[in-house]
């Protein structure tokens, strides 16, 4: 990955990539913080990676919902999307997307997901939602972590046209809107009512992103979400938070079988899979690699991202005695 992320350096202009590292971690991955204790003499001639976490994957290993893609390359979101279905891996749209959701959907043979945020004109977010709907989507990741935008966030854009960055909002804004940026900001009194509020809209399941507590999971799932997503947002949102690795065992217990739990964050290879997914993850999530494959060849890089990670994992599945992934469970991991 670094070499990857040192050619997507190279291609991109400086601005687009100081925007895409905003607030990412350095130094040791906190995954490699979990060692593993491996099975041994299984038969692992025959390894089975699908999942049903929400919808039915070829791979557990899917695309986070990121915003603006075609800022790195002229494909945007239709090319991410594509190679995401191709691989049979879950996708996320994000709701800050630079391609239509039509025209995203239309490149998806398969389930997909769509990214909410919760804006300060809920008329804007409910037209958009049922635009998925729609159009195909499967559940909605609605982000629970960005009541605002955190201070290493996503202020100071790279110049991006509002033909772009509005392609999927421009429609729903009210007439004689004077500043459709302060239209679509979040909604800070966002509430655990919402879960319920989409979900009726709708008719999809609901999955909160951001979590990073047991107990807000537990209560995500007690109002309804199908499922809570660990994610401290790439670093971008409140600094200092504790990393999903650290968070998700604690979380997965806290939910059981009462909910699916997904994960993202620092994953990088194989390995950081295969802990996150012993720790009780039903599926495990990449942004930034996916847009460093992006930028360098279109969806042909998002391709090898994915099916890079999707053969690490496979070889150290063998490796460590587990030949589906219900038999990735936590007493293959222990705390370093």
């Amino acid at each position: 990955m670094i070499e990857l992320a040192q050619q997507a350096e190279r291609v991109l202009a400086p601005d687009v990539w100081a925007y895409l590292m905003r607030g990412a971690s350095t130094g040791e991955s906190p995954w490699e913080r979990w060692r593993f204790a491996p099975r041994v003499l299984r038969d692992v001639r025959s390894i089975d990676t699908t999942t049903n976490a929400l919808g039915a994957w070829r791979s557990p290993i899917g695309i986070a919902p990121t915003a603006f893609h075609r800022l790195v390359h002229p494909g945007g979101e239709t090319a991410t999307a594509r190679a995401a279905a191709e691989c049979g891996a879950p996708f996320v749209l994000s709701m800050r997307a630079t391609s239509r959701i039509e025209e995203v959907a239309a490149a998806i043979d398969g389930p997909w997901w769509q990214q909410v945020y919760l804006m300060r004109d809920r008329t804007i977010t409910d037209a958009l939602v049922q635009r998925a709907a729609t159009a195909g989507a499967t559940a909605l990741v609605l982000t629970g972590d960005t009541p605002y935008v955190g201070r290493s966030g996503g202020r100071g854009l790279p110049p991006l046209d509002d033909d772009l960055a509005l392609v999927n909002v421009a429609q729903h804004l009210p007439p004689g809107t004077d500043d459709a940026w302060a239209a679509i900001e979040q909604d800070a009194g966002a509430v655990l009512e919402d879960i319920g509020r989409l979900a009726d809209l709708t008719g999809l399941p609901v999955i909160v992103k951001g979590v990073l507590r047991a107990d807000e999971a537990r209560r995500c799932v007690d109002v309804g979400a199908a499922g809570v997503w660990v994610s401290d947002h790439g670093g971008r949102q409140l600094g200092r938070t504790v990393a999903p690795a650290q968070a998700l065992p604690g979380i997965a217990a806290a939910v059981g079988a009462d909910a699916t739990v997904l994960v993202d964050g620092d994953v990088r290879d194989g390995l950081d899979a295969l802990a996150a997914l012993a720790l009780g993850a039903d599926a495990v999530f990449v942004g930034r690699p996916i847009l460093w494959g992006l930028a360098v060849s279109g969806a042909d890089g998002v391709r090898s991202v994915l099916t890079g990670l999707h053969d690490e994992l496979r070889h150290a599945m063998g490796l460590a005695g587990a030949v589906r992934l219900d038999e990735l469970t936590p007493d293959l991991v222990v705390p370093s």
